[in-house]
């Protein structure tokens, strides 16, 4: 049965229905490691329908015309992109084979963005060839499509990623500035086999105040490419949509009150008393804010309602009086509800120095992003029938790779009804990013495989090769 297990100091995880349905049903549970190993990664998509008309709602109320692009990169299933499509949203796209699955999943062309970072002459062949719009990050990239696109090919549909200029947004590697990119479009040899489909960005972070300023500088650059003779019909914002892991605030704060005034060498609370990267006062800039006030309709409304500079129109105004369609490429926060990682229990142990340890069928790149850590408390599911006595009532998760610091989670956690070796341990809410954005095989380890709900029972993802 389900059991409690929480961080010393406690972060408790939101859980959608299908979760807490799940996790009531060891046997159930059970059987999903039997089939498919641990860990496993669980997909139930039915809560992206609510994530989606959450923000579509908040556009609606301004009256703007609107359209989501889900990010794939964020869970390389296919299920996912099949639900973005039930959904009715485009896909944004960072690589070839993104693209290539994105096409044969029945994604029409024009729902497609390319964004990758660095794009090769393959991915640009075919995005050119199937009519898929491109995101260009530099003067190079679009050099070489208009080089593989062939001189008597129509004009090279095109998106300009722009790197946002104003002072208050950080230097990006991400985009060209505006200047450059009109120097670019004014090449006599140039400017006539491009088309200039809309402007795109991406802004590291989470803040509503830079997206604003992003679109108030795309909507100028559009307004420049218009007297060049180009006619943009969107800005793309990008992802970066916030959602939150955690309802409570206090706990939030409390957990980085206690990090903060955590005595060095105190291991209570986080591993070898780690502060995540903490630096003059908590949270840490390299941990994502997993509780958040603002997300998703209300983010997506303050953005719209926000007056950039002074005596300027709201950024709803300014796009309605410009026809211009605002985009977005959300990821995990489309994802929020859509998965959950199953691993099992392998021994309990202690430290040469006697602190507590628990080991799972699983390594530290199965449940981790590019943040600090998954600050998030996992659910205990006890076997009906453990293989040893429960014990612990405190201990650290480690993992399966070869190193001291396999850690799968830094903090601390509490086992007030024991564990033991065969009991499960279940991540929540890992669909956006955390299952696949860094994910190794490393000593040889099989990738965990992707099972998603179809409605009535628990079936393979077709990204994974049959078994």
């Amino acid at each position: 049965m389900r059991q409690t297990m929480h961080g010393t100091a406690p972060l408790t995880a939101r859980l959608e229905p299908w979760m807490e349905e799940l996790l009531t049903n060891p046997a159930l549970c059970r059987e999903l490691i039997d089939v498919h190993g641990s860990p496993v990664n669980l997909h139930d998509f039915s809560a992206m329908g609510r994530n989606v008309a959450q923000l579509r709602a908040a556009a609606d109320a301004h009256g703007i015309d609107f359209e989501i692009y889900f990010a794939r990169k964020a869970n390389k299933t296919l299920g996912a992109i099949d639900q973005a499509v039930r959904e009715d949203c485009g896909v944004d796209v960072a690589s070839l084979n993104e693209l290539r699955q994105s096409l044969e999943r029945g994604v029409p062309p024009e729902r497609i963005i390319v964004t990758a970072a660095v794009k090769s002459r393959a991915l640009l062949r075919l995005a050119i060839e199937s009519h898929v719009t491109i995101s260009f990050d530099n003067e190079n990239e679009l050099r070489d499509a208009l080089e593989i696109s062939g001189e008597r090919q129509p004009p090279l549909v095109a998106a300009l990623r722009l790197a946002v200029a104003h002072p208050s947004i950080p230097p990006t590697r991400f985009g060209l500035p505006s200047t450059q990119w009109l120097a670019v479009l004014r090449d006599e040899g140039l400017k006539h086999r491009v088309k200039v489909a809309g402007i795109h960005f991406h802004l590291n972070g989470y803040d509503a105040g830079s997206r604003a300023l992003g679109i108030s500088e795309a909507l100028s650059l559009i307004e420049q490419l218009r007297t060049l003779g180009q006619d943009p019909s969107f800005v793309d914002m990008g992802g970066g949509i916030p959602m939150s892991y955690l309802d409570s605030a206090s706990e939030w704060g409390q957990f980085w009150s206690a990090l903060e005034h955590l005595p060095a060498g105190d291991e209570s609370l986080t591993w070898k008393s780690d502060r995540l990267g903490a630096v003059g006062g908590p949270p840490a800039a390299g941990v994502y804010p997993y509780h958040q006030e603002l997300v998703r309709a209300e983010w997506l409304d303050h953005i719209l309602t926000t007056k950039p500079e002074s005596g300027q129109s709201s950024i709803a105004s300014a796009l309605r009086a410009a026809q211009i369609q605002l985009r977005c490429e959300p990821g995990r926060s489309l994802l929020d509800g859509c998965g959950l990682t199953l691993a099992e229990v392998a021994f309990s142990k202690h430290r040469s120095d006697g602190v507590p340890l628990v080991g799972l069928h699983m390594n530290r790149t199965q449940c981790r992003s590019t943040s600090a850590d998954f600050l998030v408390d996992p659910v205990l599911v006890h076997a009906t029938h453990p293989q040893r006595e429960r014990t612990f009532d405190s201990a650290f998760l480690v993992g399966a790779y070869c190193i001291e610091e396999e850690l799968l989670l830094r903090r601390r956690f509490e086992f007030p009804g024991g564990v033991a070796a065969g009991d499960l341990v279940a991540f929540p809410n890992t669909a956006g990013y955390l299952m696949h954005i860094v994910e190794s095989a490393s000593h040889q380890l099989p990738l965990a495989a992707n099972v998603l709900w179809d409605g009535g029972r628990w079936v393979a993802d077709d990204i994974d090769p049959p078994h």
